[in-house]
């Protein structure tokens, strides 16, 4: 199975109190499995709060409901031993 790797990486954002922000990564092959979303080294699961969905099977999209202060921090997105951080 060839190794997974991140074509297009997080970009920094810039959001106020109260509003969603979304992150994008795309990966190089379809249904990668060993995947992680991070926020400030804490684990993200899919909630009410955090939407974590995969797009055309690439493109892996976090996005964060109604941000607060505690919200701010590095995004960090893992594919195997890969990583991207925002």
């Amino acid at each position: 199975e060839p190794d997974v790797t991140i074509v297009s990486g997080l970009k920094d954002m810039v959001v106020f109190e109260g509003d969603d922000v979304t992150f994008q990564c795309q990966v190089s092959h379809e249904n990668a499995r060993d995947v992680e979303w991070k926020l400030q080294d804490i684990a993200l699961q899919n909630n009410e709060m955090n939407e974590i969905s995969v797009e055309k099977g690439k493109i892996h999209t976090l996005t964060l409901r109604k941000v607060t202060e505690q919200d701010i921090g590095t995004i960090t997105f893992r594919v195997g031993p890969h990583t991207s951080t925002a």
